[in-house]
Protein backbone atom coordinates (compact mmCIF):
# COMPACT_ATOMS: atom_id res chain seq x y z
CA UNK A 1 0.00 0.00 0.00
CA UNK A 2 1.27 3.90 -0.54
CA UNK A 3 -0.51 6.67 0.65
CA UNK A 4 0.93 10.23 -0.44
CA UNK A 5 -0.02 13.89 -1.07
CA UNK A 6 -0.24 13.52 -4.85
CA UNK A 7 -2.37 10.52 -6.54
CA UNK A 8 0.49 9.94 -9.08
CA UNK A 9 3.18 9.32 -6.59
CA UNK A 10 0.53 6.87 -5.42
CA UNK A 11 0.17 5.10 -8.22
CA UNK A 12 3.90 5.28 -8.93
CA UNK A 13 4.76 3.30 -5.87
CA UNK A 14 2.12 1.06 -6.11
CA UNK A 15 3.07 -0.06 -9.76
CA UNK A 16 6.74 -0.60 -8.37
CA UNK A 17 5.20 -3.01 -5.36
CA UNK A 18 3.21 -4.64 -8.21
CA UNK A 19 6.38 -5.04 -10.29
CA UNK A 20 8.31 -6.72 -7.89
CA UNK A 21 10.27 -4.18 -5.77
CA UNK A 22 10.18 -3.56 -2.33
CA UNK A 23 8.67 -0.30 -0.11
CA UNK A 24 12.24 1.11 -0.22
CA UNK A 25 12.32 0.73 -4.19
CA UNK A 26 9.15 2.16 -4.12
CA UNK A 27 9.16 4.78 -1.68
CA UNK A 28 12.33 6.27 -4.06
CA UNK A 29 10.28 6.30 -7.52
CA UNK A 30 6.62 7.71 -5.14
CA UNK A 31 9.15 10.62 -3.96
CA UNK A 32 11.25 11.52 -7.09
CA UNK A 33 7.73 11.53 -8.87
CA UNK A 34 6.36 14.31 -5.63
CA UNK A 35 9.37 15.89 -6.94
CA UNK A 36 7.74 16.87 -10.31
CA UNK A 37 4.45 16.63 -9.69
CA UNK A 38 4.33 19.09 -6.62
CA UNK A 39 7.09 21.99 -7.30
CA UNK A 40 5.72 24.59 -5.05
CA UNK A 41 5.86 21.66 -2.43
CA UNK A 42 9.26 20.08 -3.36
CA UNK A 43 11.92 19.21 -5.90
CA UNK A 44 14.63 17.73 -6.66
CA UNK A 45 16.88 20.19 -5.25
CA UNK A 46 14.83 20.50 -1.73
CA UNK A 47 15.60 18.21 1.48
CA UNK A 48 13.83 15.12 2.07
CA UNK A 49 14.41 13.18 6.06
CA UNK A 50 13.56 9.20 5.71
CA UNK A 51 12.21 7.06 8.24
CA UNK A 52 12.52 3.18 7.43
CA UNK A 53 11.60 -0.04 8.81
CA UNK A 54 12.95 -3.33 7.44
CA UNK A 55 10.66 -6.46 8.57
CA UNK A 56 13.61 -8.93 8.24
CA UNK A 57 14.94 -7.70 11.62
CA UNK A 58 12.78 -4.98 12.64
CA UNK A 59 15.68 -2.62 11.96
CA UNK A 60 14.60 0.94 11.93
CA UNK A 61 15.96 3.88 10.83
CA UNK A 62 16.56 7.64 9.71
CA UNK A 63 18.50 8.05 6.21
CA UNK A 64 18.93 12.46 6.90
CA UNK A 65 18.35 13.78 3.49
CA UNK A 66 18.74 17.51 5.37
CA UNK A 67 22.02 19.14 3.69
CA UNK A 68 23.86 21.76 5.41
CA UNK A 69 24.99 25.23 5.67
CA UNK A 70 27.64 26.20 3.32
CA UNK A 71 31.22 26.56 4.47
CA UNK A 72 31.63 30.19 3.24
CA UNK A 73 28.16 30.81 5.21
CA UNK A 74 28.92 32.43 8.42
CA UNK A 75 26.77 35.00 10.58
CA UNK A 76 29.44 37.72 10.12
CA UNK A 77 29.36 37.24 6.49
CA UNK A 78 25.39 37.96 6.77
CA UNK A 79 26.07 40.60 9.26
CA UNK A 80 28.49 42.74 6.64
CA UNK A 81 25.23 42.19 4.79
CA UNK A 82 23.05 44.40 6.70
CA UNK A 83 21.02 41.09 7.98
CA UNK A 84 20.27 39.84 10.91
CA UNK A 85 17.64 36.94 9.60
CA UNK A 86 18.63 34.80 6.98
CA UNK A 87 16.55 35.31 3.66
CA UNK A 88 13.44 33.47 3.44
CA UNK A 89 14.10 33.34 -0.77
CA UNK A 90 17.02 33.57 -2.95
CA UNK A 91 20.15 32.65 -3.09
CA UNK A 92 21.63 33.50 0.64
CA UNK A 93 19.07 30.72 1.82
CA UNK A 94 20.34 28.50 0.22
CA UNK A 95 21.76 24.91 1.82
CA UNK A 96 23.42 21.59 -0.10
CA UNK A 97 20.04 20.23 -1.86
CA UNK A 98 19.95 16.60 0.23
CA UNK A 99 16.86 14.89 -1.56
CA UNK A 100 18.23 13.38 -4.47
CA UNK A 101 21.21 12.09 -2.01
CA UNK A 102 18.85 10.94 0.27
CA UNK A 103 16.67 8.69 -2.10
CA UNK A 104 19.80 7.15 -3.63
CA UNK A 105 21.14 6.22 -0.24
CA UNK A 106 17.58 4.23 0.49
CA UNK A 107 17.80 2.71 -2.60
CA UNK A 108 21.37 1.53 -2.34
CA UNK A 109 21.02 0.39 1.43
CA UNK A 110 17.58 -1.20 1.27
CA UNK A 111 16.33 -1.53 -2.62
CA UNK A 112 16.07 -3.85 -5.30
CA UNK A 113 15.51 -2.38 -8.17
CA UNK A 114 18.07 -0.23 -10.73
CA UNK A 115 18.63 3.34 -10.94
CA UNK A 116 16.61 4.00 -13.90
CA UNK A 117 13.62 1.87 -13.00
CA UNK A 118 12.74 3.93 -10.30
CA UNK A 119 13.84 7.39 -11.87
CA UNK A 120 11.78 6.08 -14.77
CA UNK A 121 8.11 7.76 -13.59
CA UNK A 122 9.65 11.11 -12.62
CA UNK A 123 11.17 11.52 -16.13
CA UNK A 124 8.03 10.67 -18.10
CA UNK A 125 5.92 13.20 -16.29
CA UNK A 126 8.68 15.72 -16.50
CA UNK A 127 9.15 14.83 -20.24
CA UNK A 128 5.47 14.41 -21.55
CA UNK A 129 3.71 16.19 -18.67
CA UNK A 130 1.22 16.08 -15.95
CA UNK A 131 -2.20 17.80 -15.05
CA UNK A 132 -1.08 20.56 -12.65
CA UNK A 133 -2.96 21.05 -9.05
CA UNK A 134 -4.47 24.51 -8.71
CA UNK A 135 -2.73 25.06 -6.10
CA UNK A 136 0.32 24.96 -8.11
CA UNK A 137 -0.55 27.43 -10.72
CA UNK A 138 -2.39 29.77 -7.91
CA UNK A 139 1.66 29.71 -6.53
CA UNK A 140 3.25 30.43 -9.84
CA UNK A 141 0.20 33.32 -10.31
CA UNK A 142 1.37 34.74 -7.21
CA UNK A 143 5.23 35.04 -7.98
CA UNK A 144 4.69 35.83 -11.96
CA UNK A 145 5.66 39.38 -11.97
CA UNK A 146 8.87 38.68 -9.56
CA UNK A 147 9.66 35.66 -11.82
CA UNK A 148 9.14 37.82 -15.44
CA UNK A 149 10.98 40.99 -13.77
CA UNK A 150 14.06 38.89 -11.68
CA UNK A 151 13.95 35.24 -11.66
CA UNK A 152 14.57 35.05 -15.66
CA UNK A 153 14.97 31.14 -15.60
CA UNK A 154 12.15 29.99 -13.27
CA UNK A 155 9.99 32.27 -16.15
CA UNK A 156 10.83 30.00 -18.65
CA UNK A 157 10.15 26.89 -16.94
CA UNK A 158 6.99 28.43 -15.51
CA UNK A 159 5.50 31.28 -17.45
CA UNK A 160 3.14 31.79 -19.14
CA UNK A 161 1.25 31.01 -15.99
CA UNK A 162 -0.70 27.24 -16.60
CA UNK A 163 -4.41 26.95 -16.14
CA UNK A 164 -5.21 24.29 -13.45
CA UNK A 165 -5.52 21.07 -15.08
CA UNK A 166 -3.52 21.70 -18.14
CA UNK A 167 -0.47 18.91 -18.99
CA UNK A 168 2.76 20.59 -17.63
CA UNK A 169 6.17 19.55 -18.63
CA UNK A 170 9.49 20.63 -17.34
CA UNK A 171 11.83 19.17 -20.32
CA UNK A 172 15.06 20.81 -18.16
CA UNK A 173 14.30 18.52 -15.53
CA UNK A 174 12.93 15.30 -17.98
CA UNK A 175 16.63 15.82 -19.09
CA UNK A 176 18.56 16.07 -15.86
CA UNK A 177 16.66 13.31 -14.58
CA UNK A 178 17.58 11.79 -17.85
CA UNK A 179 21.37 12.41 -17.31
CA UNK A 180 20.95 11.25 -13.71
CA UNK A 181 19.90 7.86 -14.76
CA UNK A 182 21.92 6.87 -17.88
CA UNK A 183 24.87 4.95 -16.33
CA UNK A 184 26.36 1.96 -16.85
CA UNK A 185 27.33 -0.76 -13.98
CA UNK A 186 25.97 -2.65 -11.54
CA UNK A 187 23.00 -1.51 -9.55
CA UNK A 188 24.88 0.15 -7.02
CA UNK A 189 27.56 1.24 -9.79
CA UNK A 190 24.41 2.84 -11.01
CA UNK A 191 23.09 4.54 -8.23
CA UNK A 192 26.87 6.04 -7.09
CA UNK A 193 27.38 7.36 -10.87
CA UNK A 194 24.00 9.07 -10.67
CA UNK A 195 25.39 10.37 -6.65
CA UNK A 196 28.53 11.56 -8.42
CA UNK A 197 27.03 13.34 -11.27
CA UNK A 198 25.20 15.32 -8.80
CA UNK A 199 26.83 16.08 -6.22
CA UNK A 200 30.65 16.17 -8.24
CA UNK A 201 29.70 16.22 -11.11
CA UNK A 202 27.54 18.52 -13.68
CA UNK A 203 24.41 19.43 -11.41
CA UNK A 204 27.29 20.72 -8.94
CA UNK A 205 29.09 22.84 -11.26
CA UNK A 206 25.64 24.41 -12.57
CA UNK A 207 24.91 25.01 -9.16
CA UNK A 208 28.10 26.61 -8.53
CA UNK A 209 28.05 28.93 -11.14
CA UNK A 210 24.30 30.22 -10.99
CA UNK A 211 24.81 30.93 -7.32
CA UNK A 212 28.09 32.39 -7.19
CA UNK A 213 27.79 34.24 -10.21
CA UNK A 214 24.40 35.92 -10.41
CA UNK A 215 22.41 37.93 -8.05
CA UNK A 216 18.98 37.50 -7.43
CA UNK A 217 16.10 39.71 -5.17
CA UNK A 218 15.47 37.80 -2.33
CA UNK A 219 12.78 38.43 0.87
CA UNK A 220 15.23 41.20 1.92
CA UNK A 221 14.59 43.14 -0.95
CA UNK A 222 17.64 43.22 -2.08
CA UNK A 223 19.62 41.15 -4.81
CA UNK A 224 22.32 38.87 -3.38
CA UNK A 225 25.17 36.31 -4.72
CA UNK A 226 25.18 33.43 -2.15
CA UNK A 227 27.63 30.99 -0.61
CA UNK A 228 26.88 27.74 -1.94
CA UNK A 229 29.47 26.59 -3.46
CA UNK A 230 30.04 22.66 -5.42
CA UNK A 231 32.70 21.92 -3.17
CA UNK A 232 30.23 21.71 -0.45
CA UNK A 233 28.04 19.66 -2.54
CA UNK A 234 30.99 17.52 -3.17
CA UNK A 235 31.75 16.53 1.03
CA UNK A 236 28.24 15.70 1.74
CA UNK A 237 26.51 12.61 1.30
CA UNK A 238 23.46 11.54 3.30
CA UNK A 239 23.71 9.37 6.44
CA UNK A 240 22.07 6.51 8.50
CA UNK A 241 20.94 7.47 11.92
CA UNK A 242 19.68 6.54 14.86
CA UNK A 243 15.72 7.35 15.30
CA UNK A 244 14.89 8.49 18.59
CA UNK A 245 11.79 7.56 20.37
CA UNK A 246 9.30 7.34 23.47
CA UNK A 247 6.50 4.77 24.13
CA UNK A 248 3.25 5.86 24.20
CA UNK A 249 0.15 3.46 24.52
CA UNK A 250 2.02 0.57 24.87
CA UNK A 251 3.61 1.26 21.41
CA UNK A 252 7.30 2.66 20.46
CA UNK A 253 6.68 5.94 18.55
CA UNK A 254 10.20 6.35 16.06
CA UNK A 255 11.40 10.22 15.44
CA UNK A 256 14.30 11.80 14.02
CA UNK A 257 16.72 13.17 16.17
CA UNK A 258 16.99 16.95 17.41
CA UNK A 259 18.44 18.03 13.86
CA UNK A 260 14.79 17.90 13.03
CA UNK A 261 11.79 19.09 15.51
CA UNK A 262 10.35 15.68 15.40
CA UNK A 263 11.05 14.98 18.98
CA UNK A 264 8.69 17.62 20.19
CA UNK A 265 6.02 15.28 19.16
CA UNK A 266 7.50 12.44 21.47
CA UNK A 267 7.79 15.12 24.33
CA UNK A 268 4.07 16.17 24.06
CA UNK A 269 2.79 12.42 23.82
CA UNK A 270 4.96 11.60 27.14
CA UNK A 271 3.08 14.63 28.71
CA UNK A 272 -0.13 13.59 26.95
CA UNK A 273 0.21 10.22 28.84
CA UNK A 274 1.67 11.39 32.05
CA UNK A 275 -1.71 13.84 31.99
CA UNK A 276 -3.69 11.01 31.31
CA UNK A 277 -5.20 12.64 28.30
CA UNK A 278 -8.17 10.05 26.47
CA UNK A 279 -9.77 11.11 22.94
CA UNK A 280 -13.17 10.89 24.75
CA UNK A 281 -12.52 13.58 27.11
CA UNK A 282 -14.80 16.91 27.02
CA UNK A 283 -13.35 18.58 23.24
CA UNK A 284 -12.55 22.28 25.30
CA UNK A 285 -10.25 20.14 27.81
CA UNK A 286 -8.83 18.22 25.21
CA UNK A 287 -7.79 20.84 23.02
CA UNK A 288 -6.99 23.19 25.43
CA UNK A 289 -4.33 20.53 26.96
CA UNK A 290 -3.04 19.25 23.48
CA UNK A 291 -2.36 22.99 22.77
CA UNK A 292 -0.79 23.68 26.00
CA UNK A 293 1.53 20.89 26.52
CA UNK A 294 2.36 21.58 22.50
CA UNK A 295 3.50 25.07 23.82
CA UNK A 296 5.84 23.44 26.44
CA UNK A 297 7.33 21.30 24.00
CA UNK A 298 7.65 23.72 21.39
CA UNK A 299 9.31 26.26 23.72
CA UNK A 300 11.68 23.44 24.56
CA UNK A 301 12.73 23.15 20.16
CA UNK A 302 13.78 26.70 21.22
CA UNK A 303 15.92 26.25 23.53
CA UNK A 304 17.46 23.28 22.83
CA UNK A 305 17.11 21.58 19.77
CA UNK A 306 19.93 21.53 16.94
CA UNK A 307 22.45 19.90 15.10
CA UNK A 308 25.15 20.27 18.16
CA UNK A 309 26.29 17.26 19.99
CA UNK A 310 24.70 18.52 23.44
CA UNK A 311 20.99 18.35 23.21
CA UNK A 312 20.08 16.61 26.28
CA UNK A 313 17.54 14.83 24.37
CA UNK A 314 17.56 11.97 26.83
CA UNK A 315 15.93 13.86 29.36
CA UNK A 316 13.65 15.78 27.53
CA UNK A 317 12.47 12.41 26.46
CA UNK A 318 12.01 11.11 29.65
CA UNK A 319 9.07 10.11 31.79
CA UNK A 320 10.16 12.36 34.80
CA UNK A 321 10.60 15.39 32.80
CA UNK A 322 7.86 15.01 31.52
CA UNK A 323 6.15 15.11 34.28
CA UNK A 324 7.09 17.83 36.06
CA UNK A 325 6.85 19.72 32.44
CA UNK A 326 3.32 18.40 32.37
CA UNK A 327 2.31 19.73 35.98
CA UNK A 328 2.65 23.47 34.01
CA UNK A 329 -0.58 22.98 32.15
CA UNK A 330 -2.99 25.13 34.07
CA UNK A 331 -7.17 25.66 32.98
CA UNK A 332 -6.13 29.18 31.27
CA UNK A 333 -4.06 29.61 28.33
CA UNK A 334 -0.45 30.50 28.81
CA UNK A 335 1.32 33.39 28.14
CA UNK A 336 4.98 33.74 27.03
CA UNK A 337 7.62 30.65 25.79
CA UNK A 338 8.62 28.41 29.01
CA UNK A 339 10.76 26.16 28.22
CA UNK A 340 12.09 23.69 31.12
CA UNK A 341 16.04 23.06 32.55
CA UNK A 342 16.56 19.49 31.62
CA UNK A 343 19.54 18.43 34.03
CA UNK A 344 19.48 21.38 35.54
CA UNK A 345 21.05 23.36 32.57
CA UNK A 346 19.51 27.32 31.70
CA UNK A 347 17.16 27.18 28.72
CA UNK A 348 19.02 30.16 26.53
CA UNK A 349 16.86 31.34 23.48
CA UNK A 350 17.55 34.05 20.52
CA UNK A 351 17.33 37.64 21.76
CA UNK A 352 15.51 38.61 18.63
CA UNK A 353 12.75 35.79 19.30
CA UNK A 354 10.27 38.60 19.99
CA UNK A 355 11.88 41.38 18.84
CA UNK A 356 8.88 43.93 16.96
CA UNK A 357 11.08 43.96 13.90
CA UNK A 358 10.72 40.29 12.85
CA UNK A 359 6.92 40.92 13.39
CA UNK A 360 5.66 41.02 9.64
CA UNK A 361 2.90 40.07 7.44
CA UNK A 362 4.43 37.12 5.40
CA UNK A 363 3.50 36.53 1.71
CA UNK A 364 4.42 34.12 -1.10
CA UNK A 365 7.85 33.37 -1.65
CA UNK A 366 8.80 34.66 2.03
CA UNK A 367 9.90 31.66 3.86
CA UNK A 368 7.47 28.90 4.38
CA UNK A 369 5.73 28.69 0.88
CA UNK A 370 1.81 29.19 2.21
CA UNK A 371 -0.48 31.29 0.08
CA UNK A 372 -1.42 34.37 1.52
CA UNK A 373 -4.60 35.27 2.59
CA UNK A 374 -5.40 31.21 2.55
CA UNK A 375 -5.24 28.56 5.31
CA UNK A 376 -2.18 27.16 5.74
CA UNK A 377 -1.97 24.24 3.24
CA UNK A 378 1.82 23.16 4.13
CA UNK A 379 4.76 23.80 2.68
CA UNK A 380 5.47 19.91 1.81
CA UNK A 381 5.08 16.76 0.29
CA UNK A 382 4.84 13.65 2.19
CA UNK A 383 4.35 9.57 2.17
CA UNK A 384 3.86 6.27 3.72
CA UNK A 385 4.75 2.78 1.86
CA UNK A 386 4.10 -0.72 3.35
CA UNK A 387 5.06 -3.62 1.07
CA UNK A 388 3.71 -7.09 1.23
CA UNK A 389 7.16 -8.45 3.65
CA UNK A 390 6.23 -5.46 6.25
CA UNK A 391 9.00 -3.19 4.94
CA UNK A 392 7.84 0.44 5.75
CA UNK A 393 8.71 4.00 4.95
CA UNK A 394 7.68 7.15 5.93
CA UNK A 395 9.28 10.16 3.94
CA UNK A 396 8.44 13.78 4.23
CA UNK A 397 10.14 15.77 0.66
CA UNK A 398 10.37 19.38 0.55
CA UNK A 399 12.50 22.62 -0.31
CA UNK A 400 13.39 23.39 -3.51
CA UNK A 401 9.91 25.25 -3.84
CA UNK A 402 9.34 27.21 -7.05
CA UNK A 403 8.41 30.16 -5.48
CA UNK A 404 10.79 30.28 -2.86
CA UNK A 405 14.29 30.14 -5.33
CA UNK A 406 15.11 30.65 -8.85
CA UNK A 407 15.12 27.64 -11.25
CA UNK A 408 18.97 26.82 -11.39
CA UNK A 409 19.62 27.47 -15.48
CA UNK A 410 19.13 24.34 -17.42
CA UNK A 411 18.26 21.77 -14.51
CA UNK A 412 15.00 22.34 -13.69
CA UNK A 413 14.54 22.44 -10.37
CA UNK A 414 15.28 25.08 -7.51
CA UNK A 415 17.51 24.79 -4.46
CA UNK A 416 16.63 24.61 -0.70
CA UNK A 417 15.93 27.69 1.38
CA UNK A 418 16.51 25.70 4.68
CA UNK A 419 19.29 28.15 6.22
CA UNK A 420 16.10 31.14 6.83
CA UNK A 421 16.16 28.21 9.83
CA UNK A 422 19.06 29.04 11.14
CA UNK A 423 20.08 32.51 13.78
CA UNK A 424 22.38 34.90 12.80
CA UNK A 425 23.37 35.18 16.83
CA UNK A 426 25.90 32.61 18.21
CA UNK A 427 26.24 30.23 20.94
CA UNK A 428 22.52 28.65 20.50
CA UNK A 429 21.41 25.41 19.42
CA UNK A 430 20.11 26.33 16.62
CA UNK A 431 23.42 29.32 15.24
CA UNK A 432 24.20 29.12 11.79
CA UNK A 433 27.90 27.52 11.37
CA UNK A 434 29.23 26.50 8.41
CA UNK A 435 28.56 22.32 7.74
CA UNK A 436 25.60 22.53 10.47
CA UNK A 437 22.43 20.94 9.66
CA UNK A 438 19.58 23.72 9.72
CA UNK A 439 17.14 22.19 12.47
CA UNK A 440 14.13 21.46 10.14
CA UNK A 441 10.81 21.06 10.43
CA UNK A 442 10.56 18.10 8.38
CA UNK A 443 9.12 14.79 10.85
CA UNK A 444 8.63 11.66 9.23
CA UNK A 445 7.29 9.41 11.91
CA UNK A 446 7.05 5.01 12.52
CA UNK A 447 4.38 3.42 15.02
CA UNK A 448 6.42 -0.09 15.83
CA UNK A 449 3.92 -2.69 17.84
CA UNK A 450 5.74 -5.02 20.26
CA UNK A 451 5.02 -7.81 17.72
CA UNK A 452 6.78 -5.56 14.74
CA UNK A 453 3.58 -4.50 12.90
CA UNK A 454 2.74 -0.57 13.40
CA UNK A 455 2.34 2.15 10.98
CA UNK A 456 4.28 4.74 9.10
CA UNK A 457 2.79 8.06 9.15
CA UNK A 458 3.60 11.89 8.56
CA UNK A 459 2.10 14.84 7.06
CA UNK A 460 3.46 18.31 5.39
CA UNK A 461 3.02 21.48 7.41
CA UNK A 462 5.62 23.29 8.86
CA UNK A 463 5.73 23.53 12.67
CA UNK A 464 2.46 22.19 11.89
CA UNK A 465 3.53 18.76 11.34
CA UNK A 466 4.16 17.64 14.82
CA UNK A 467 1.05 18.60 15.70
CA UNK A 468 -1.36 17.51 13.62
CA UNK A 469 -0.03 14.28 14.29
CA UNK A 470 -0.74 14.45 18.20
CA UNK A 471 -5.08 14.05 17.93
CA UNK A 472 -4.49 11.85 14.62
CA UNK A 473 -2.16 9.20 17.01
CA UNK A 474 -4.85 9.90 20.16
CA UNK A 475 -7.61 9.28 18.07
CA UNK A 476 -5.97 5.78 16.70
CA UNK A 477 -3.96 4.32 19.44
CA UNK A 478 -6.07 5.60 21.77
CA UNK A 479 -9.58 6.03 20.92
CA UNK A 480 -9.45 3.11 18.82
CA UNK A 481 -10.52 5.13 14.83
CA UNK A 482 -9.19 3.42 12.04
CA UNK A 483 -6.37 5.62 10.05
CA UNK A 484 -8.94 6.75 7.59
CA UNK A 485 -11.45 8.03 10.50
CA UNK A 486 -8.58 9.66 12.42
CA UNK A 487 -6.89 11.38 9.46
CA UNK A 488 -10.55 12.92 8.51
CA UNK A 489 -11.63 14.01 11.88
CA UNK A 490 -11.23 18.00 13.14
CA UNK A 491 -7.97 19.14 13.60
CA UNK A 492 -6.22 22.12 15.17
CA UNK A 493 -2.96 23.59 15.92
CA UNK A 494 -1.21 26.23 18.37
CA UNK A 495 0.38 29.19 16.40
CA UNK A 496 1.95 30.66 19.97
CA UNK A 497 5.43 30.05 19.18
CA UNK A 498 7.23 32.00 16.30
CA UNK A 499 7.25 30.57 12.85
CA UNK A 500 10.55 28.71 12.14
CA UNK A 501 10.48 30.18 8.51
CA UNK A 502 11.63 33.45 8.14
CA UNK A 503 10.59 36.39 9.30
CA UNK A 504 9.77 34.46 12.17
CA UNK A 505 5.73 35.71 13.06
CA UNK A 506 3.64 34.22 15.49
CA UNK A 507 0.38 34.77 16.82
CA UNK A 508 0.35 34.74 20.82
CA UNK A 509 -2.50 32.50 22.55
CA UNK A 510 -3.24 31.71 19.13
CA UNK A 511 -5.06 28.33 18.44
CA UNK A 512 -6.35 27.41 14.61
CA UNK A 513 -9.26 24.50 14.66
CA UNK A 514 -11.91 23.68 12.05
CA UNK A 515 -15.16 24.42 12.36
CA UNK A 516 -16.20 20.68 12.86
CA UNK A 517 -15.00 21.22 16.52
CA UNK A 518 -18.36 22.63 17.03
CA UNK A 519 -19.16 25.91 18.39
CA UNK A 520 -19.14 24.85 22.10
CA UNK A 521 -15.90 24.13 21.88
CA UNK A 522 -14.62 27.47 20.10
CA UNK A 523 -16.16 29.20 22.77
CA UNK A 524 -15.01 27.23 25.32
CA UNK A 525 -11.22 27.43 24.16
CA UNK A 526 -11.83 31.37 23.68
CA UNK A 527 -13.14 31.62 27.19
CA UNK A 528 -9.92 29.68 28.29
CA UNK A 529 -7.88 32.75 26.65
CA UNK A 530 -6.72 31.52 23.77
CA UNK A 531 -7.33 33.67 20.19
CA UNK A 532 -9.20 31.46 18.35
CA UNK A 533 -8.98 31.42 14.48
CA UNK A 534 -11.93 29.17 12.68
CA UNK A 535 -10.36 28.33 9.32
CA UNK A 536 -13.47 26.50 8.16
CA UNK A 537 -14.64 22.58 7.88
CA UNK A 538 -11.94 20.79 6.32
CA UNK A 539 -8.49 23.17 5.58
CA UNK A 540 -5.75 21.77 8.09
CA UNK A 541 -4.19 18.72 8.23
CA UNK A 542 -2.55 16.87 5.60
CA UNK A 543 -1.72 13.47 7.19
CA UNK A 544 -1.25 9.91 5.59
CA UNK A 545 -0.16 6.43 6.92
CA UNK A 546 0.56 3.17 5.43
CA UNK A 547 1.10 0.22 7.74
CA UNK A 548 0.31 -3.57 8.75
CA UNK A 549 -2.17 -4.67 11.37
CA UNK A 550 -1.09 -7.60 14.26
CA UNK A 551 -3.41 -9.95 11.19
CA UNK A 552 -1.15 -9.13 8.91
CA UNK A 553 -3.91 -6.91 6.99
CA UNK A 554 -2.13 -4.18 4.90
CA UNK A 555 -4.06 -0.73 5.71
CA UNK A 556 -3.33 3.09 4.67
CA UNK A 557 -5.04 6.32 4.29
CA UNK A 558 -4.70 9.50 2.98
CA UNK A 559 -6.01 13.33 3.37
CA UNK A 560 -9.34 14.16 2.11
CA UNK A 561 -8.67 18.10 2.28
CA UNK A 562 -7.93 19.49 -0.95
CA UNK A 563 -8.77 16.07 -2.51
CA UNK A 564 -5.15 15.81 -3.77
CA UNK A 565 -3.94 12.88 -1.22
CA UNK A 566 -3.99 9.38 -2.03
CA UNK A 567 -4.23 5.87 -0.94
CA UNK A 568 -4.00 2.89 -2.57
CA UNK A 569 -3.00 -0.92 -2.48
CA UNK A 570 -4.42 -4.55 -3.22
Amino acid sequence: MVASTHWLASAVGMRVLEAGGNAFDAAVAAGLTLNVVEPHMNGLGGDAPILGRRASDGHTFVICGQGTAPALATIDRYHDLGLDLVPGTGHLAAVVPGAFGAWLDLLARYGTLPLADVLGPAIGYARDGYPIVAEATDTISAVADLFADHWHSSAAVYLPVPSPGARFTNPDLAATLTRLADQAGTREEQIEAARHAFYEGFVAEAVDAFVSGTAVLDSSGHEHTGFLRGSDLAGWRATEEATASVRFAGRTIHKTAAWGQGPVLLQQLAMLESLGITPDADPVDLVHTVVEVAKLAFADREAWYGDVPDVPLTTLLSASYAAERARLVGETAAEGLLPGSPDGRTPQLAASLWGESHVVRSTVGVGEPVMAGRPPSGDTCHLDVVDRWGNRVSATPSGGWLQSSPVVPGLGFSLPTRAQMFWLEPGLPGSLVPGRRPRTTLSPGMVVDDDGTGLAFGTPGGDQQDQWTVPFLLRHLLGGLDLQAAIDAPTWHSTHVPSSFYPRNHTPLGVVVESRLGTRALTGLAERGHAVHDTGPWAIGRLSAAGVRADGMLVAAANPRGMQGYAVGR
